[in-house]
């Protein structure tokens, strides 16, 4: 049986988001107040503007933390374990409603494409007090597959 080797593919700006467009699942990871770092699994797209977005609510603790520590790191995976996955690092932002709203549009479609009744939508994220964060992107490592290190290719 052959194995696989890991690999990591360097990329530009354009390449980063052709990357992570297709791909939701995220580990985001926070800073918490005594200085820890906070995991938390989330559904993530990408806005127009090519920020990471994720719909959140405002009691969540990766809220408290942004809202403290804008800093942020987050690892988009491939819906397949052993797919290819890269960090990410940026700047964090929360916004709440109503400068929500219209971004929530955004970050759905970003994920699931046309609502059936984006009235109905509107509604509900304000029913439920959604707010949004939106990381914009400063730097981000190689598009990484696991695998054995090359030295053990055969």
């Amino acid at each position: 049986m052959a194995r696989s080797i890991a690999r990591n593919t360097r990329v530009d700006r354009d390449g980063l988001l052709d990357f992570l467009r297709p791909r939701h699942r995220v580990v985001l990871m926070t800073t918490r107040a005594d200085g820890r770092p906070q995991s938390s699994p989330v559904s993530a797209g990408v806005d127009g503007q090519g920020r990471l977005v994720v719909s959140t609510y405002p009691e969540r603790a990766k809220v408290s933390n942004v809202r403290r520590d804008p800093r942020v790191s987050a690892c988009v995976l491939s819906d397949d374990w052993n797919g290819p996955w890269v960090q990410i690092d940026g700047t964090a932002e929360v916004l709440d409603l109503p400068e929500a709203l219209e971004p929530l549009v955004e970050y759905f479609r970003s994920i699931s494409g046309e609502h059936p009744d984006w009235d109905d939508y509107r509604a509900a994220m304000v029913r439920q007090g959604k707010s949004l964060i939106r990381v914009t992107i400063d730097t981000w490592g190689p598009i990484a597959t696991g695998g054995f290190p090359a030295r053990l290719a055969d």
